[in-house]
């Protein structure tokens, strides 16, 4: 049963990122192209579909299968980049805690709690507001604000294996400082931030999905699934496919990478991370 969450999240990461790689090949339509004869024309399983329209159309008749694909690609850079700058922060700031231990440690608690007692919700609404809604300011304004939990996990695993033998090996080498985090620390500590990483990737599509359901996300056109929702939020209650079928999207995309996440742990033996 424990792999079976692995395979099955395997799978499902797998799907997502062909689509999200070869979306320029696979896409049945131009993602942007405008067809206003064509408005909420119904997916395939319902009566009077058109050819060429498995999905269906917008409400200004653009293909919703071809910007569902496009939207895996933008859903997983945005997780995959806001993970490099969060992990790249949250990391650092642990192992060298956790390392150094003392005052060090001491000015590394001190910002996990600041950070933890920033809402991030509010945070990103409120920088996304006064600066403008754009696709790097998402991922900066996501990566700056998700790193604590890598910093908690890297600085508690740090502490567990600085004592260890093959440190103390290092030492003895003649081995500097960075080359024992780089070489000894971060390697043993690695299958932890692994599972901590596909929690902040789904995290951090979540958040994107609400800031772009609110407004504050990626900009149009640019066809995000929760801008897509936030699109056919007008037409749910005649054509509530346009918000069921993105929906269904980025709720499989979350739960894949939390089964991926979880399998992981399983397997690596990390413990709870959560």
């Amino acid at each position: 049963m424990r792999k079976a969450g692995l395979i099955l999240g395997g799978i499902i990461i797998g799907i997502v990122l062909v689509c999200a790689v070869f979306a320029p090949w696979i896409m049945p339509q131009d993602p942007f192209a405008q067809d206003l004869d064509n408005r909420l024309a119904v997916p395939f399983w319902m009566e009077g579909t058109k050819p060429g329209y498995w999905l269906g159309t917008d409400g200004i008749g653009r293909d919703y299968l071809s910007r569902l694909i496009y939207g895996a690609r933008i859903s997983l850079l945005i997780g995959l980049l806001t993970v490099v700058t969060s992990g790249a922060i949250g990391i650092t700031l642990g192992v060298v805690g956790g390392f150094f231990g003392g005052r060090v440690d001491d000015a590394v608690l001190f910002a996990i709690t600041c950070r933890l007692a920033i809402p991030v919700v509010l945070v990103a609404l409120a920088v996304v507001g006064l600066l403008g809604s754009s696709l790097t300011l998402v991922i900066l304004v996501l990566g700056l604000l998700l790193w604590d939990r890598f910093a908690v996990v890297a600085r508690s695993t740090t502490m567990q294996v600085r004592n260890l033998d093959y440190v103390a090996a290092a030492w003895a080498a003649g081995c500097s400082t960075p080359r024992i985090l780089l070489a000894e620390v971060l390697p043993n500590i690695a299958s932890h931030l692994a599972v901590v990483a596909t929690l902040e990737m789904a995290l951090a599509i979540l958040l994107e999905a609400t800031l772009s359901f609110l407004g504050l996300g990626v900009p149009p056109p640019l066809p995000s699934w929760g801008l897509m929702i936030a699109e056919g939020k007008d037409y749910m209650f005649f054509s509530p496919w346009v918000i069921f079928i993105p929906g269904v999207a980025l709720f499989v995309l979350v739960i894949g990478i939390n089964l991926l996440g979880d399998g992981l742990r399983d397997l690596l033996g990390t413990g709870d991370t959560r």
